[in-house]
């Protein structure tokens, strides 16, 4: 059994007093939660904050939202895997499609970052997806096993099974549109697939694959249930601490 990951994508948003005030009400309400593996991924300026709050957990894991692949240079602005492991952070968000479509990411940006990750011993948390265009094409798969064999490509089997992947349809991230249950799980599988033909099958079989796209307390048992979703990338609702938690407690008693 997939041990279920769920993590808070804060974005650009909560400042160092907001994550303070989210952190002392959330870690109250998933005090006792350590069946499923929990992450808060909120912007640079609280990372330090939020991961020193977190060492103190255990449960509850702190990611980053972005790194360049270089371990250092002349790249203002950018900061590294290293950097963020000095931070104590355990996970890091890579291509995501505000990355892919605001900042011009392209797969091969995104598997240099994965493999630079995977060298820091960070966990890369890999966001692939459709726009709605692409969906209406009937291009959904063409468009992940081009995203998925691009971003993960040149890596081992035996570092590939440790990378998160999150399924996250463009059109359904930040719209309030959800892919239903059935769409997501139809995608997944498909993901499982294209893993087996760039790896093994027992390898597709150990790597955990989120859904992310507006997910909410209300539609979480339904996604969560399904047998190739392991976990959920949070936008929007991971920022109101009581809804995040409740997402967590319906994702951990499936």
């Amino acid at each position: 059994m997939r041990k279920k990951i769920i993590a808070a994508n804060w974005k650009m948003n909560q400042t160092i007093a907001d994550a303070a005030s989210y952190l002392d009400s959330f870690l109250l309400e998933v005090a006792d939660e350590k069946r499923i593996d929990i992450v808060i991924v909120p912007p640079f300026t609280a990372l330090a904050y939020v991961s020193e709050r977190l060492s103190k957990v255990q449960h509850v894991k702190s990611g980053a939202q972005n790194m360049h692949w270089e371990k250092n240079g002349a790249f203002t602005g950018e900061i590294s895997a290293g950097m963020i492991r000095e931070l104590f952070a355990r996970y890091v968000v890579l291509g995501h499609s505000e990355r892919r479509t605001l900042f011009g990411e392209t797969d091969e940006i995104v598997n240099k970052k994965t493999k630079a990750a995977i060298a820091a011993t960070l966990t890369p948390i890999v966001c692939i997806g459709e726009t709605l265009a692409e969906r209406d094409a009937g291009q959904v798969e063409q468009v992940l096993h081009t995203q998925l064999t691009g971003s993960l490509a040149g890596i081992p089997a035996k570092e590939l099974a440790d990378v998160v992947l999150a399924y996250e349809p463009v059109w359904a991230i930040g719209t309030g549109r959800t892919a239903t249950p059935e769409q997501a799980q139809e995608a997944h599988a498909y993901i499982r697939k294209v893993l087996a033909e760039i790896s093994d099958a027992a390898t597709a079989e150990k790597v955990r694959i989120q859904y992310g796209g507006s997910v909410k307390p209300g539609n979480t048992g339904a996604l969560m249930g399904q047998p190739d979703i392991d976990g959920a990338l949070v936008g929007g609702a991971s920022l109101v601490a009581r809804d995040f938690a409740e997402i967590v407690k319906i994702s951990a008693a499936l």
